[in-house]
């Protein structure tokens, strides 16, 4: 699909440079070269969510490093984009395109910085358009990552500074996909997600929505059972969800459990083994609050401070689990910090952003690159307007990478006629476990030759399985976009012979 919207996108460049009434106007032409160069860019990922959902914290656990602050400046009032850069480097783009660079300062004092945040002494934040933030961290090498304002602020512009990134008046997608983060599940909500599935899916309806239900740890008032607490809220923010045909799948995430995992500290997991040695009853007695916890109390073996900043870092949750597996026989900081991430439900979640995201961002960012510039044609028109219209038009009205990843979700709240096998399979077939054709056909690396047959194998059975007569309207649609997934790899195959 890049290809063919590269080429038609290469075709209008060509057309408008070569029109007397856009070839002395730089400005059209420039939005012109920017709608293709979105497609060499990495996919841009939006985070969202009401205010206190943990939206800059999550940015940092996806990150792995503080680079996103956390405490109430500024910065955490305006749009701010993280973009992969050699050097720390952050500037503030203000009305009417001005540029200027501002100080990048590390917030706490040594030795427990607890990140960054933004100078703004020389800069009126009102009249900033957004931030503009490059860090050399390698996972925004693949991904854009776009931390937005709350969108119950209680001052209306600050809100109104996330719509007009998540559902410009233009109708023209700014980001690719958007994590949404959710604390519950309301009314305000569920229209915001439609708003977003209508721009960043078009007529196709919402495609690159995922949604998480974030702090998770304190669903379970911070008890160590909380992520189970969290797990089954997701399902029903899932099952609601997919009522609505608004979001693909709900996560559930404890944004402060993984960005500490990602940054433990050896004095840390000392101060926590040494919790890990006294009584459990008396352990449990200080552990009953949070004030409780932090108090003086000379019976522990960490010093108040200590203990104050262990709460800060890790949560009461985290602080349970980490002593919980300490005592369980953990005995080093890295297989602490390997369990701590794996409950923080973080690897989770970005298995799903590969699964939805990663894996599709030539098809997410084509789709938002054909959008804009059907946009671009219409308002900018020529005589090749109908023309250049009618090639785009297919191209967005061929969805179904679009219906694969709404089945991946589907498949985990609705119910099938399918055994167990059979939505294992169909899982794998529509790009479950990874959207190349071996990890769609199951084949090892040692069964290189064996494609062109299994493709034809999955596409009869699939064919066969669409027309059972018991099926229910789900299963039969599920089956068929089976069937048309394996068509597309006899396709492939039969291309390179």
């Amino acid at each position: 699909m890049r290809d063919r919207v590269r080429g038609i996108l290469d075709a209008t460049l060509r057309l408008y440079h070569a029109d007397p009434r856009y070839r002395q106007r730089p400005e059209v032409l420039a939005e012109l070269h920017r709608i293709g160069a979105r497609l060499n860019e990495p996919i841009r990922i939006a985070l969202a969510g009401t205010l206190k959902s943990g939206k800059s914290t999550l940015v940092n656990a996806l990150v792995g490093e503080c680079i996103a602050p956390t405490d109430a400046t500024e910065a955490t009032t305006l749009v701010t984009w993280f973009r992969h850069g050699p050097t720390p480097k952050a500037t503030a783009n203000h009305r009417g395109g001005r540029r200027i660079g501002i100080p990048i300062l590390r917030s706490g004092a040594p030795p427990h910085e607890q990140g960054l945040t933004f100078d703004f002494a020389a800069l009126d934040p009102r009249q900033v358009v957004d931030i503009d933030v490059e860090w050399p961290a390698q996972e925004l090498a693949a991904a854009t990552i776009i931390d937005t304002p709350g969108t119950s602020s209680l001052t209306r512009d600050v809100s109104e500074r996330t719509l007009r990134l998540l559902v410009p008046a233009d109708g023209v997608p700014r980001v690719d996909a958007v994590v949404f983060l959710l604390r519950t599940l309301n009314a305000p909500d569920i229209a915001l997600l439609k708003q977003i599935g209508d721009i960043v899916g078009g007529a196709a309806g919402a495609l690159g929505v995922i949604g998480v239900a974030s702090r998770a740890d304190e669903i379970g008032a911070g008890r160590i059972d909380a992520m189970l607490s969290a797990k089954d809220i997701a399902q029903r923010f899932t099952a609601e969800l997919d009522r609505t045909g608004v979001c693909q799948a709900v996560v559930p995430v404890s944004g402060l459990l993984a960005l500490t995992a990602q940054t433990l500290r050896q004095n840390e997991f000392a101060a926590l083994r040494k919790l890990a040695g006294i009584d459990a009853a008396e352990l449990n007695k200080a552990m009953l609050s949070a004030d409780r916890f932090v108090r003086d109390d000379p019976g522990l073996p960490v010093a108040a401070h200590t203990r104050a900043e262990l709460l800060d870092r890790f949560g009461m949750f985290g602080i349970r689990i980490a002593v919980t597996l300490l005592r369980a026989g953990v005995d080093d900081a890295q297989t602490l910090a390997d369990d701590l991430l794996e409950r923080s439900g973080l690897v989770a979640l970005r298995e799903v952003i590969d699964q939805h995201f990663a894996q599709r961002a030539d098809q997410l960012k084509s789709h938002t690159a054909l959008i804009a510039l059907r946009r671009f044609v219409e308002h900018y028109p020529t005589p090749a307007t109908p023309r250049i219209v009618a090639d785009i038009a297919p191209l967005l009205a061929d969805t179904h990478a679009f219906e694969e990843l709404r089945l991946l979700s589907q498949l985990r709240s609705r119910p099938t006629t399918l055994t167990g096998d059979e939505i294992a399979s169909l899982r794998r077939i529509i790009g479950g476990s990874g959207t190349d054709p071996a990890s769609r056909l199951g084949l090892s690396p040692q069964q290189p030759d064996d494609g062109p047959r299994a493709a034809f194998a999955a596409a009869q059975r699939w064919r066969r399985r669409a027309d059972h007569p018991l099926n229910d309207p789900f299963t039969t649609r599920a089956c068929r976009a089976a069937v048309r997934s394996a068509e597309a790899l006899v396709a492939f195959y039969a291309g390179r012979a």
